[in-house]
């Protein structure tokens, strides 16, 4: 054992300069990998925490309604009411329909508009009334918006998913972004360690062949290449959880929690499990390559 630390510590000072080139390319390669995982994680609490608050929103026909499902100069009637409610209440994707009549909006529209102008310029009768409904699966929203979208008495549907799922697609996208640079840096990285082996290995042929001659197996020829790679990925791997636990704590907790309280933000859990795969992916980086790259070497 005594040899392989030799060995290991000598290799590590006889390529000094490479083995940090392979730290700095961990670091950058497995920062962005965990920036990636938790980006995934933020955009999931974001989702979860919007899509369970959607509801639709089904307004129905007043008097100056123009939409083919209204009569033109009367607001949807009782019966069409009824009708639509039943529809709704009859959907396996529904959870609940509340109604809201014109009387109620009217009393809402007065609290929020209670200091503006606009307020003296409109009356009960302009109101709609609705149906708010509460769906089952929020994301599985199209089967309600096309079964009610064409109901006599229906002038508009209205559904924030419209709005969100561009933002939450534009999210995917840059998570996916980060993933993928961080993918070929994480393959730069492999491949310098596998180089930077390769011609530790090159330079030590001699004393190879020598033990290969004496009986030495194969792990224990390799094993001093394998720690050199390891401590450098190791040295990479906590150079990079210490950048994710900065960003945690000085972005996110620091910063985003205070200003933005009503987003769900990750917290320390998700973080801890991002530090776990990149030490994971770190140590595969540093073994597999390492074993490929002194293969070669260990023929007679």
């Amino acid at each position: 054992m005594r040899h392989v630390l030799r060995e290991t510590f000598s290799g590590l000072k006889r390529n000094t300069s490479m083995v940090l080139a392979v730290i700095v390319t961990m670091w950058v390669s497995l920062t962005l990998f965990g920036i990636g995982l938790l980006a995934a994680e933020q955009v999931d609490l974001v989702k979860d925490r919007w899509y369970d608050r959607i509801e639709i929103s089904i307004f129905l026909c007043v008097k100056d309604s123009t939409n083919s499902n209204c009569e033109t100069g009367v607001d949807t009637s009782q019966a069409d009411k009824d009708a639509i409610e039943a529809a709704l209440r009859a959907n396996p994707e529904v959870a609940d329909v509340f109604y809201e009549s014109k009387a109620e909006m009217w009393e809402e529209f007065k609290k929020l508009y209670a200091d503006s102008p606009i307020l003296a310029e409109m009356t009960v009768d302009q109101m709609q009334d609705s149906f708010r409904v509460k769906l089952v699966n929020p994301e599985e929203y199209m089967g309600v918006v096309t079964a009610v979208s064409g109901m006599k008495g229906v002038e508009k549907v209205q559904d924030l998913h419209q709005y969100l799922d561009p933002v939450f697609n534009w999210l995917n996208i840059a998570r996916m972004g980060t993933l993928g640079l961080s993918a070929l840096l994480l393959i730069a990285a492999a491949l310098q360690i596998g180089n930077t082996v390769a011609l530790a290995a090159f330079s030590r042929r001699r004393e190879i062949g020598i033990m290969r001659l004496v009986g030495a197996s194969n792990w224990y020829i390799m094993l001093p290449f394998l720690l050199e790679s390891l401590l450098a990925a190791l040295a990479g791997v906590v150079l990079a959880c210490g950048s994710l636990a900065a960003l945690e704590k000085f972005i996110i907790v620091d910063r985003a929690k205070e200003e933005l309280p009503s987003i769900n933000w990750i917290d320390w859990p998700q973080v801890q499990v991002s530090m776990f795969w990149l030490l994971v992916v770190g140590v595969v980086l540093s073994v597999i390559p390492t074993i490929i790259g002194t293969r070669r070497f260990l023929k007679v």
